[in-house]
């Protein structure tokens, strides 16, 4: 069986792109076929380490070159990018032949149902509907900007109502799909279990995610100045890159924690990190899952989040294997770490609790779900 993705660029070591190549690498290590097909890789190194069986395909389309124009040219070259794609996209299925595709909810999600050919259209989401593509912020601009929001809100509802199905991380993520013909919830994988949890006694916080919006940096900030009033002797290492990068440098210098809040690049050993810490934070605005939790959490390292849409509340068993409080209260978050940080005892408990409850994440578990959907599509349509 052939499975193709389509994916802007492999280039992030974010969630979206860990995923596409765990699984990648998974199916073709059970006998699949798989093709990994970029817009604008550019010759760039894919992020995560792929196996040699797994096929990537780059189409080349610069999408960049949009930017920095006026808006109409802007449109036009927009517009002439998008015919490209089309073209190139119906070229390399044409040759492919695969037998499901699945589209990340990009920009090939317009396209995909306007391709001739006998195979299965998927839509795989990793984040929430509200949250795909980042219209809430355009949304939040107001103006024309909300106009278009709304107007790309309709063309992608209409889009996935073309597609066979749609696959989902949450099941309140599923219920805001009624467009969609048919609806599965497959949660994300762990990506690693050590032998050995954490030992939970480095005076050490970890928090994971790209200086983003989403991330709620701002937040963690504010929370981290009450943390660091109460125990100074604690540091917070932060684990990220993008856009957000000096403004989270600079609301750290105004909150007065430079010496305690570590900002540190993206690293290929995030394990070892966790396995370093006590607690894992988590300030997120909103969450499609989390993989950070369930890494920390595979780590034996209780965490405590923001009960922010939708993904934390899925994972984290309230005061059981780790700490969910109100949503984007700082008071909230700053308590509920320091709570960790008093009680060695509830820690290590959660820890525990954490460790155990996180196998029903495990890569094969997840994966034999997805390779079981994969099998009724394809029987079904035979």
């Amino acid at each position: 069986m052939h499975i193709l993705y389509i994916y802007a660029e492999v280039t992030i070591k974010g969630g979206t792109d860990k995923m596409i190549t765990q699984k990648a690498n998974y199916l073709v290590a059970h006998g699949y076929d798989v093709t990994i097909l970029t817009e604008s890789q550019l010759g760039r190194p894919i992020s995560f380490e792929l196996l040699p069986q797994v096929r990537h395909v780059d189409m080349g389309l610069d999408f960049n070159k949009q930017y920095m124009q006026s808006p109409l040219r802007r449109l036009i070259t927009y517009n002439r990018l998008m015919r490209q794609y089309k073209q190139q996209l119906q070229q390399t299925l044409d040759r492919l032949k695969p037998d499901i595709v699945i589209t990340v909810m990009g920009r090939s999600l317009s396209l995909l149902p306007q391709i001739k050919g006998d195979f299965i259209r998927l839509g795989e989401a990793h984040t929430t509907k509200h949250h795909l593509r980042s219209l809430h912020l355009m949304e939040q601009r107001g103006g024309l900007y909300a106009v278009v929001a709304k107007y790309m809100r309709w063309r992608m509802e209409r889009s996935v109502a073309q597609l066979s199905g749609l696959v989902l991380l949450t099941q309140r993520d599923a219920d805001e799909w009624q467009e969609a013909r048919q609806r599965w919830v497959i949660p994300n994988p762990i990506s690693f279990y050590p032998e050995k949890a954490a030992e939970l006694t480095a005076r050490q916080v970890i928090m994971v995610g790209r200086y983003n919006d989403a991330k709620g940096y701002d937040y963690l900030v504010a929370a981290w100045q009450q943390i660091h009033e109460r125990h100074p002797d604690w540091t917070l290492h932060a684990y990220g890159s993008g856009e957000l990068h000096d403004d989270v440098c600079r609301w750290v210098q105004e909150h007065h924690v430079e010496d305690s809040f570590i900002m540190h690049e993206p690293t290929d050993n995030i394990m070892e990190k966790y396995l370093e810490s006590s607690i894992c934070v988590l300030s997120s605005r909103y969450e499609g899952f989390s993989l950070v939790i369930i890494e920390a959490m595979a780590c034996g390292v209780p965490s405590v989040s923001f009960d922010s849409p939708f993904g934390p509340r899925t994972i984290i068993h309230n005061g059981v294997d780790g700490l969910l409080v109100d949503y984007l209260n700082t008071d909230a978050l700053a308590d509920g770490v320091c709570r960790l940080i008093e009680d060695e005892g509830l820690r290590r408990k959660m820890g525990e609790e954490a460790r155990r409850g996180v196998l029903r994440f495990s890569e094969d578990s997840i994966m034999h779900q997805w390779m079981e959907l994969f099998d009724e599509l394809v029987s079904n349509r035979q």
